[in-house]
This record gives structure tokens, sequence and C-alpha cells, in this order.
């Protein structure tokens, strides 16, 4: 067996160094190679590593009440980042950062330990400009900001409801602003900008391509009439110490929306401690059993079948009348009542024999063409329909009980919207939360016929006059019709003895209508739980400020002083 041939140290280390100079010319013929012929790959390698393309924000329209005045609009911020594989910090540094940031010690350490083997944290989302450059100013390597936009408020809990809130990214969450998110978001832009080896932007290269701003959306509500609605309606909750309550006014004219508003509300601005109870716009999404309100609705379609005319009379004695196994009831013996004191007098007996005596749907329809029982097609984010059942001919108890609003269920916007029409001579205007401009076009129909819907509106003036149950919704040198409604609440074991819900809903001016106003509290305790009591008080004050406002010309003269008092006292 022959030997291994060992090579001499010499020739070993000889081998080795021809080895690396044969490298060595590899590498520098690449290098001229890349030079003289492929310059481009080397530019592009080194902007790859220099060059970055970065988003820029676009700005959020602006949502604006129906004169203009903002109700939501973007701010531009900073927010701060790091990337923990650069970042580099003594424990002073850490000290100064977390001062800077209005964060305590522990509470920075906490976040740069979650951070471990990430690339990219947020330190603090939207800080001032201000506030931010004076952490970019600790120079501390890994730190770095990111320009941005912030929703604000102006408004704040006066108008949230209806305008909604964004998130931190600024995506639409709720309201208008989760309706309107593609109109109001805007497209980013993009920029090429150069960035040093740890990250930082040296200087802004090249505009890719502009951000495009989101359009503006201005809303139909005027925000004096919404501040006057919210500040009469939380005082009535707070007085009463209602769990909840909200207010609605309409154009008759248009259908717009000039004021809606709810309690318990919350400010957009600061989400620390929101409940999610607070966030409902109750006046579009909470239901409820309308009651007596829908009484002048039973009038008009008894009217309407042409078998009663507003002079005809019904008996209602003795107070009460049995509708197969159920007795129905007034509050007292009112005897025979023409249809104006049948609504005046809020008779639920008179009601129920109309209803029966009439075509079976005729309630109903009536109802449903109001806009009861469907969507007010305003496109609200979680807006409910209620509920409007279709009652078989041989159900009578679920009749009679439909001709004085019990077995149906409604939101407050849409018994407003079931007002519309005895304001408008008969015709209903679609609703609009949107402005409605010069020119554009309204849709509307007709659901009853002018006389009817003009006579059933002076019989609701009666409600407000002397002998009616809603006399604290007068409004001093204005005629008001309305009806007023307080509904036992259902329990678990059927309705509730001692829960309620206080309504009214109105027209004003009678002569020349211009508004409905609906106000809907509910639960109120004490002594004071009729809509009467509760409920037509703010809206006396709420109409009174919305004609003072829009300059609408007084129908009738001034109210002695001894007739004020003697509405406004219990």
């Amino acid at each position: 067996m022959s030997e291994p041939v060992i090579l001499p140290y010499r020739w070993r280390f000889r081998l080795v160094l021809l080895m690396l100079s044969v490298l060595a010319l590899v590498i520098a013929a690449r290098i001229v190679h890349l030079h003289l012929f492929e310059d481009d790959f080397l530019k592009g390698q080194g902007d790859a590593r220099s060059l970055r393309v970065v988003p820029i924000p676009a700005h959020r329209g602006m949502i604006l009440d129906r004169n203009g005045e903002p109700l939501a609009v973007s701010a531009p911020v900073q927010s701060l980042w790091f990337d923990p594989r650069i970042f580099s910090a003594d424990k002073t540094q850490k000290k100064a950062l977390a001062r800077a940031l209005e964060f305590s010690d522990s509470r920075l350490e906490r976040i740069l330990k979650r951070s471990t083997g990430k690339k990219f944290v947020y330190l603090r989302r939207h800080m001032a400009p201000v506030e931010a450059n004076k952490v970019l100013a600790l120079g501390l390597d890994g730190v770095f900001s990111q320009s941005e936009y912030k929703r604000y408020y102006p408004a704040a809990e006066v108008a949230t409801h209806l305008v909604g809130f964004t998130n931190v990214d600024g995506q639409g969450q709720e309201g208008m602003e989760l309706a309107y998110e593609d109109w109001l978001r805007g497209e980013k832009g993009k920029k090429r900008v150069l960035k040093d080896r740890l990250g930082r932007t040296i200087k802004e290269i090249q505009a890719l391509s502009e951000a495009k701003p989101g359009q503006d959306l201005q809303l139909s509500i005027d925000l004096r009439i919404q501040y006057l609605a919210y500040r009469e309606l939380k005082a009535a909750v707070q007085q009463h110490r209602a769990r909840s309550g909200s207010a609605v006014v309409l154009d008759v004219q248009t259908g717009e929306v000039l004021a809606m508003v709810n309690q318990p509300s919350y400010n957009p601005n600061d989400r620390s401690d929101l409940k999610p109870s607070h966030v409902r716009n109750r006046a579009m999404t909470d239901t409820f059993e309308p009651g007596s309100p829908m009484k002048p609705l039973t009038v008009a379609a008894a009217m309407a079948s042409g078998k009663y005319r507003a002079n005809s009379k019904i008996n209602t004695s003795p107070g009460y009348i049995r509708v197969k196994n159920r007795t129905i009831r007034d509050h007292r013996n009112y005897g025979e009542l023409d249809l104006g004191r049948i609504i005046s007098k809020s008779s639920n007996v008179g009601a129920t024999k109309l209803a029966l005596s009439i075509e079976p749907g005729a309630v109903r329809n009536m109802m449903y063409n109001a806009g009861l029982g469907r969507d007010t097609g305003t496109g609200f984010p979680g807006e409910r329909v209620g509920s409007l059942p279709f009652v078989p001919e041989k159900r009578v108890v679920e009749r009679a009980a439909m001709s004085y609003g019990y077995g149906l269920s409604v939101t407050p916007l849409q018994l407003a919207q079931a007002y519309l029409a005895f304001g408008g001579n008969g015709i209903k205007p679609d609703l609009s939360l949107l402005k409605i401009k010069e020119g554009d076009s309204i849709h509307s129909e007709r659901i009853m016929p002018e006389p009817v819907a003009r006579q059933v509106l002076e019989m609701m003036e009666q409600v407000t006059l002397k002998g009616g149950t809603g006399r604290r919704a007068q409004v001093p040198a204005f005629r008001v019709a309305g009806k007023t409604g307080t509904v036992h609440k259902v329990g678990r074991n059927g309705y509730e003895e001692d829960l309620y819900v206080a309504a009214f809903a109105g027209v004003a001016p009678v002569e020349n209508p211009r508004f409905v106003a609906v106000v809907v509290v509910d639960e109120p305790q004490g002594q004071e739980y009729y809509g009467g009591e509760v409920a037509a008080p703010v809206f006396s004050r709420i109409m009174a400020g919305t004609l003072r406002l829009m300059n609408v010309a007084p129908d009738k003269l001034p109210m002695p002083l001894e007739q004020q008092l003697a509405w406004s006292s219990p």
C-alpha cells in the first residue's frame, strides 16, 4: 500500500496564496464590470438602501351643519414610533423620554419589554407637533415620527349621536362618519424620500402622487337648534331622573332633520370612559310603543274612509268597552265625543270604536303610509324600522289596541315623520339628514286628503288648550297642535304598572305649519310621569326657540300673563 503524498509547507502556502489572488482578481473584475457596464444596478442597490416610498396622509373631509358651522374637522398631528432593533437609550435618557411622552417610567419600560423582536412599535399616537418635537429633540436612535390627522368635534356631545366618530386610524366607526366613510376619507398620496441608515428622513426627493382630500359633508341640522334641544332635553332627563330621552325637530316643507339629540350622551373628543349604551342614537335605534300619539292617525283614517266627519259623534259611555275578553278603558266616562274631543281627551274607547267600524286594514295602512313599520331612507347605520304587524280581521283586540298606539313599535324619528303629513296638508316628504340645497328635488307622497289633514291638525290644537292633556306644550304667540302619550313599558310579566314612556309629538304654527317636534322621555321617576307633564314642557321650549331662531312670524296675539302662568304651572 502506497504512502499519501504530502506537499511541503512552502507548496501549501503558495497554493493558498494563488487561490486568494485569483479570488481577488475575480472580485476586482466584477467591480470593474459593474461600474463600466452595470452602473444602473449599483445605483438601484444603493437607492434600495436609502430611498423609500412613504404615504402622504389624506385630509378627511369636514362635516358641517346647514349653516357651515364645523361639526367634525381634521387637524395635523404627529405620531411617534420606534424601531426596537436600533433603539438605544441609557437610564437617564429613558427617564427624559418618559417625561416628554407624559408616561410613567414603568409604563415606558413595559412598552420596551413588549417590543422585543419587533420592527415597528408606536410610542404615542396623535401628539401635537410642538409636543412631538420635544421628544424628537432628545436625539434618541430609533425614535421617529410620522404625520397624521386627528379628528376633532367642536360640538362635542351635543351632536355626537348623529355625527359619530372615527377610530385612531381615521376610519368612521359610528354615525355619519361611518355612513359616508367613502365620501369623507380621501385617498393617500405617495412620496419618495431619502433616509439614512437609522431610518431617519434626510430629504424629500419626489412626490409620486398627491394626496386627495376627502369631500365635505353638510348635514341638515342647525347647530343653534341642536344646542337648544340638547340643553332642554338634558335638563328634563335630570329633573325627572329618567333613564334616557330623545328629541327630534323636522322641517315640514323639506323633511330635513333640524335637530336630533339624545340622553345620555358622551364626548367624542375624550372616549376614555365611554359606555357602549351611551353611543346609541336612540332617536333612530330605540323603539317604543307610541300610545296616544297614534290616535290622530286613527281619526284621519276614519275621516278618509268617508264614514265620519269632524263633527261626528261617538258615544264612549260608560267609559269602557268590552272587546271579546278584554276591557278597554278611558280615564273616566266622557260620554258623547266628537272626533276632536276623542283626540283632546285621549279616549281609548272612541279610538277603538272608530277603528272597528271601518275597513279592517284602514288604520294600519294609514300608519304604514305615514312611515311606520318601514325604513326612513336616511341610510343611518343601525337604524331600526320598528314593528307594524299585519292584523287579521278577526283579531279585533289587536286591531283595537293598534288604534290607540299599542301592539306596534316606532322610533322617535318615525313618530316625528308620521306627523309631517298633518303639517304638510296631507303630504309627507322623505326625511333627509343632509342639507337640501336650492334646486334639489324633494320626493314626497300624499298619505291623506288635504281637508282631512287640516281638520285633524286643528283637532290636535285642542290638546294644547284648556281641557286638553297637553296644555304645557303651548308656545306664547303661536298656535300649537300636538298629542301627548303616556305608555306603560313592557316587562317580563307584561306591562309594568310603574314604568312609563312619556312622549309629545306636535306641529307649529298651526296657521302655516313649519316644524314638527317630538320629545320622548324613558322611565321618568317621581310624581310626574305623564307625557303632558314631562315631555310637553320640553316640546314647548324647543319649539319656541326654533320658531324664534328661524324668524317665524307669530300666528296669534301673545297670551295674557295670567294665561301663561296657568299653562306653565303644574
